[in-house]
């Protein structure tokens, strides 16, 4: 495998960065899509080769495609204001980058597992779509990677749950019933990099750590909790609150402000199976090294010595 040549967009993304360095510690050489030259820690021993432009840009995708082994497509957008700002780059994007690709003997789709359930949200429907488009165009020789709820150092959209359980005595739970699968950057990573090495499938897969049936969303918030040193008390949010919260926050969106919690993500939050089946896993791929005990500490290490996080 030294040698071989992957390229890869969303390169300087939350997952993207780790999965470059999935990539370099594996061997392989790396060729990045980014609008400039990024300088990384995490890439302290590699030195990708770095095409500029981004998913608009023809032209940079067939040169960052030229002469590949694997493209791995990682960029996407997880909020956006409406359905054709997420159709833009989820979609249309992928549809680009599978243009770019058709030569190549094997694409890696970073998707999402939320595409599962495409009428929840428009972020769902355009990866879900985004799916569609890529394998269309590219058939067997696309694979199809589902990470579940990723979380980890760097990671600014689980934050403020970290940072409400170092500081409040009461914190809320979700549902009693929901699942949700959880997965470390990192683990997401080495299995996205085992998953470009492996044969080309056709196949769709779903990345999680080895608890595929989830967790509660008592124990996750327990859990970070335990993580920051805290031993709140816990209490049912009521759903009718969390709704009006996210069509509170809909309402931003005409502000020009883009927040995380809007309807359409409190449907997901609310959806009662975020659970991967055995036959979603893919055989083969690397054990997580992080159970959500030890991720959440890792998690809350990194915010503590980036000063993201005070206490």
């Amino acid at each position: 495998m030294t040698g071989r040549l992957a390229a890869v967009t969303g390169a300087t993304g939350f997952l993207g960065r780790q999965v470059v360095r999935a990539l370099g510690e594996a061997g392989w050489r790396v060729r990045i899509l980014s609008r400039r030259d990024p300088v990384d820690s995490l890439w302290r021993h590699l030195t990708p080769e770095v095409v500029a432009g981004d998913l608009r840009d023809d032209d940079a995708l067939g040169r960052l495609c030229l002469g590949a082994d694997v493209v791995i497509h990682a960029a996407g957008l997880v909020k956006a204001p409406s359905r054709a700002a997420f159709d833009a780059v989820n979609v249309e994007g992928a549809r680009r980058v599978a243009r770019a690709a058709e030569s190549v003997p094997h694409t890696v789709l970073v998707s999402s597992l939320t595409a599962r359930e495409p009428a929840l949200s428009h972020y769902s429907a355009s990866k879900h779509a985004g799916e569609r488009a890529m394998s269309e165009m590219l058939g067997e020789r696309l694979t199809i990677v589902r990470p579940c709820a990723i979380y980890g150092p760097s990671d600014r959209e689980l934050l403020p749950v970290f940072q409400a359980a170092a500081l409040s005595p009461l914190l809320p739970v979700v549902s009693e019933s929901a699942k949700v699968a959880m997965i470390h950057v990192e683990d997401a990573a080495a299995q996205t990099a085992a998953l470009a090495a492996a044969q080309p499938s056709g196949r769709t897969f779903a990345l999680c750590d080895d608890r595929p049936e989830g967790y509660g969303w008592r124990e996750l918030m327990a859990e970070a909790a335990r993580a920051c040193g805290r031993s709140p008390r816990f209490a049912p949010a009521p759903k009718a609150l969390i709704r009006a919260v996210g069509i509170t926050n809909d309402f931003t969106v005409l502000a020009g402000v883009t927040p995380m919690l809007t309807s359409a993500k409190v449907r997901e939050l609310l959806h009662p199976n975020w659970a991967v089946a055995p036959e979603e896993r893919a055989e083969g791929t690397p054990m997580a090294k992080f159970d959500l005990r030890a991720g959440f500490e890792h998690t809350v290490a990194w915010y503590r010595t980036a000063a993201w996080m005070k206490h």
